[in-house]
């Protein structure tokens, strides 16, 4: 299978920063959210309504397309590097768990917030757990996913394992070739 070409040293840096701008971006509205959601829940009488509309806001506005450039950003840095998407261990279980933060964001998340805040527009309440879980939930994945990040456990995929073999390994019958640049910036 053809080799995607790699992204230049400029580009990569850019895109670099902007992935992680927008993923810790990601993390601080779910801080948002979670902090809102404690808020309301401990002044239901008072605060409750105006939590829940503001919450809905950043959800409507901001929460899916943040997900949607942090999953994009992502995609294209480990498409566009030596990283590679199935080749690390902790960029595939990422990219998997970034997708399913994004699906969930778009499927449970701000559909539950919209029906959180046209309940207590109307008069009802809602019971703490239901605002408190999602922005809980998501801002331990958010941190989970910083975390794999910055310390890129579990080693290489066996897809990995074979690439970087065949890479090493010279013809038949001879020394194998010594590790490129690119190898040794992985390890």
């Amino acid at each position: 299978m053809p080799r995607l070409p790699l992204l230049k040293r400029p580009a990569r840096r850019a895109l670099l920063v902007a992935h992680v701008t927008v993923s810790v971006g990601w993390l601080g509205i779910s801080l948002c959210l979670l902090t809102l959601a404690l808020a309301g829940v401990r002044n239901p009488d008072g605060f409750a309504e105006t939590a829940v509309l503001s919450m809905k806001l950043f959800g409507d506005w901001l929460l899916l397309p943040v997900a949607l450039a942090t999953l994009g950003t992502g995609l294209v840095l480990s498409l566009g590097t030596p990283w590679g998407l199935a080749r690390h261990r902790w960029v595939y279980a990422k990219f998997w768990l970034t997708l399913a933060a994004a699906a969930l964001t778009v499927f449970s998340l701000r559909p539950g917030l919209a029906d959180a805040a046209a309940t207590l527009t109307s008069g009802g309440t809602l019971p703490a757990p239901d605002l408190l879980a999602p922005p809980a939930v998501s801002l331990t994945l958010y941190a989970f996913l910083t975390a794999v990040s910055v310390l890129k456990p579990w080693g290489l995929t066996r897809r990995g394992r074979q690439l970087r073999a065949a890479r090493t390994a010279g013809p038949e019958g001879t020394a194998p070739v010594a590790a490129s640049r690119s190898d040794l910036r992985e390890r």
